[in-house]
């Protein structure tokens, strides 16, 4: 008698740690949303940002899936415009990187100001953690431009208080070897110095999403 007793309470209780198991299981879902240089302009399927940056999360034992939402072309204002279905549900991250275009292109300062803030907010008002990558300015702009953009991701990142990796081309811009004949967009190479020095700060925030969950 006791023991029929007790087989429904060990049922329930033998389901409920096989759906803690199978939840915990759940590799951290981010979703990457960026231009060119997330989406991995002319190169291989494999060997843009998003795979490469899973693959080295993989490596190192994080189960972990990173979405390429990258667009070619796309300004602040555009990753703002399309942010609600690049950004899905049972999203656990992003990884903000936009603004590249918007400095190529001399857009006004607080155009792309008011673009990434309303991305901010808005992954703020979803309540999905962000990692917000900077962009600088080219210098040739000007001072006044190089200024007024440089200082919109800081602050930002103050702002909302979210992580901010100051520049995502660091230590590619510039470099031809790193760079396609455009100048302008990583090669693999590229991409692979992209992923390494950002590679300890997407950790964290990998860390800080599972502790989340």
């Amino acid at each position: 008698m006791i023991q029929r007793l007790f087989l429904p309470a060990i049922a329930i209780v033998t389901a409920l740690l096989a759906s803690s198991v199978v939840a915990h299981a759940q590799p951290v879902k981010i979703v990457a949303l960026g231009d060119s240089l997330t989406a991995g302009y002319q190169l291989p399927p494999n060997q843009g940002f998003a795979p490469r940056l899973q693959a080295a999360l993989q490596a190192r034992g994080y189960e972990v899936v990173i979405e390429n939402a990258g667009v070619s072309g796309d300004t602040a204002s555009g990753g703002a415009d399309r942010l609600d279905w690049a950004v899905g549900e049972n999203v656990d991250g992003v990884i903000v990187e936009l603004g590249a275009n918007d400095a190529l292109r001399g857009v006004d300062p607080d155009v792309t100001r008011k673009a990434l803030d309303r991305i901010l907010s808005r992954l703020k008002e979803r309540n999905i953690p962000v990692l917000l990558a900077g962009m600088y300015a080219p210098r040739n702009m000007g001072p006044e431009y190089v200024q007024a953009f440089d200082r919109i991701y800081p602050e930002l990142a103050v702002k909302y208080d979210v992580p901010l990796y100051p520049f995502f081309l660091d230590g590619v811009a510039g470099d031809r070897t790193l760079n396609l004949g455009d100048g302008v967009h990583p090669n693999e190479a590229g991409v692979g110095e992209i992923v390494e020095r950002i590679l300890p700060m997407v950790e964290d925030f990998v860390d800080e999403l599972k502790g989340k969950g």
